[in-house]
């Protein structure tokens, strides 16, 4: 396992790369000067030259790009250029926020994943398995700022049950931060639901096709312990990965459900640094979303790996 993690890591290492290069390249080309934003629309040249040269925007862009690797290397991402304060301050007080949304709404994922995958495999009622096509294609066709709105509108207006937005700490008061997070992260999930249950349930139906499996059958083998024993373990592997795959989409919706449920995380952050031009703040948030996707995959292939040793033997 170990010589197996020791052969990803350079392709991990290279995507890192090549993610903090165009994510450095594509801010430098959106419309809009860091420097002219914080001066004002009625600033003179003289006045945006001079908060340029004290930024650094002057320098060419490799000195700019090199001065930027140099800081995440030493840990000193340096200020913020509009928002104030720290960057390192700025991300950390969003990461919890943001962690805390995405790992409720990925057990969610996992839940209803499970769920929508079994039953719709194993149930021999044609209404449960039309409920769960009918569930898993509205959240798939149904985009989160929609699902979102009538979440609120069900939950928060129509029965009262739980609050529209906003956050509350965990460690403050638990009963009620899991209010707070209950309608974020249920829509945030749903999508990823949909597919990680379609995903599961296919190859549940492929593995329960088998002939071995035809034949515990015949041999009065308990359905249960087929679905649990062999079917089940048999499709995982492949279901492994998409999980992988659907927490990186968890981590850029993200973005889109914290601005809906004014949730205090990475979100609002991002929203914030773009509007106002914040270079170090948007362009370290979005290198630590790709290293933590580029994390994410490494540990799927890890589990992979240790699902199916055919993998570490290759």
């Amino acid at each position: 396992m170990r010589s197996y993690l020791l052969r990803r890591l350079p392709s991990a290492l290279l995507v890192l790369c090549a993610a903090s290069f165009l994510i450095f390249a594509i801010l430098r080309l959106v419309p809009g000067d860091p420097a002219t934003s914080l001066a004002g629309p009625d600033a003179s040249p003289a006045t945006v030259a001079a908060i340029r040269d004290r930024l650094g925007l002057d320098a060419p862009l490799v000195s700019q790009y090199a001065r930027w690797i140099g800081s995440l290397l030493t840990g000193d991402l340096g200020p913020s250029y509009a928002i104030g304060g720290e960057v390192s301050d700025l991300i950390g007080d969003g990461l919890g926020a943001t962690a805390e949304l995405t790992v409720a709404a990925l057990l969610f994922v996992i839940v209803l994943g499970t769920a929508f995958g079994i039953l719709g495999a194993v149930s021999r009622s044609r209404w449960v398995r039309s409920a769960i096509r009918v569930t898993t294609t509205g959240a798939l066709a149904v985009p989160p700022f929609v699902s979102g709105v009538l979440l609120v509108v069900l939950f928060a207006v129509v029965l009262g049950v739980l609050p529209p937005g906003g956050r509350v700490a965990f460690l403050d008061a638990p009963d009620l931060a899991a209010q707070y997070l209950l309608l974020p992260a249920l829509c945030l999930a749903l999508p990823s639901a949909a597919v990680l249950g379609r995903y599961l349930k296919d190859g549940i139906e492929r593995a329960l096709a088998e002939d071995y499996i035809r034949t515990a059958t015949a041999a009065g083998v308990a359905p249960r312990r087929l679905l649990w024993r062999h079917a089940l373990p048999n499709a995982l592997p492949p279901v492994v990965t998409l999980l992988g795959m659907q927490t990186g989409h968890l981590l850029g919706g993200a973005v889109l459900v914290e601005a809906i449920f004014a949730w205090p995380g990475l979100g609002q952050l991002a929203e914030q640094g773009l509007q106002r031009r914040d270079y170090p703040v948007v362009q370290d948030l979005l290198l630590l979303l790709v290293a933590v996707f580029v994390v994410v995959q490494l540990l799927t292939d890890l589990v992979y790996a240790w699902l199916d040793p055919r993998i570490r033997w290759e």
